[in-house]
């Protein structure tokens, strides 16, 4: 059976269970969720799709999950990658919740708020402050990085997975790769990995789409 994935190309959380599901060989599609058309906040929706109004949401038969970490870890246990060494499991988790906390909650909203508002209503105090909380995450990623191939172990894992989240993304929120050498050098081996695809390539909707 295919696994659904609700998804749109914006989305940086989308964008992380759509590679892992990618990148484990499972047999998925993508289901096109019009977010900026107000498609995830319709009372049909929140009834047969995601009571929270949130994608990704993945379906595999019988099995109906929603927050990007815990679909990651759904292909996983499916697939048997990306969980690292058994020893790692919960070092993996915890730069799992780390980047939803901490990196990808920050770097979300600075994006949507740089690229996605109308821009009357861009405060820049606000993006200021986003960008100076995004800049400690890249710090501690970038120190965590140093004399590393991976977040976690010897391969790739689901801390890899969530981290790159936003940071293949072309809209500017305050990320560039060339400041971030440990960074940088990270993202383009989990890019050269066979069959990683770039968010826009891998899931329906795009700015472009729209303008």
């Amino acid at each position: 059976m295919t696994i659904q994935l609700y998804c749109f190309g914006e989305s940086g959380n989308s964008y992380k269970a759509a590679l892992a599901l990618e990148l484990s060989g499972l047999d998925w599609e993508p289901v096109f969720v019009d977010f900026f058309n107000g498609a995830n906040r319709t009372p049909e929706f929140r009834a047969e799709i995601n009571e929270m109004g949130e994608a990704p949401v993945m379906i595999d038969g019988d099995v109906k999950l929603t927050q990007s970490g815990v679909i990651q870890q759904y292909v996983t246990d499916k697939s048997g990658k990306f969980g690292g060494a058994p020893e790692d499991k919960y070092e993996v988790l915890r730069w799992v919740l780390w980047d939803n906390h901490k990196l990808s909650s920050q770097a979300g909203m600075t994006r949507f708020l740089m690229n996605f508002l109308p821009e009357a209503h861009r405060n820049p105090d606000v993006i200021g402050f986003a960008q100076g909380r995004l800049k400690g995450a890249f710090q501690v990623l970038e120190a965590h990085l140093d004399g590393r191939e991976w977040i976690v172990g010897e391969g790739i894992t689901n801390a890899d997975l969530s981290c790159c989240g936003y940071l293949y993304y072309p809209e500017p929120f305050g990320f560039d790769r060339a400041e971030w050498p440990n960074i940088d050098a990270w993202l383009t081996r989990l890019s050269e990995t066979p069959g990683w695809k770039a968010p826009y390539d891998l899931m329906p909707g795009s700015p472009a789409d729209r303008a």
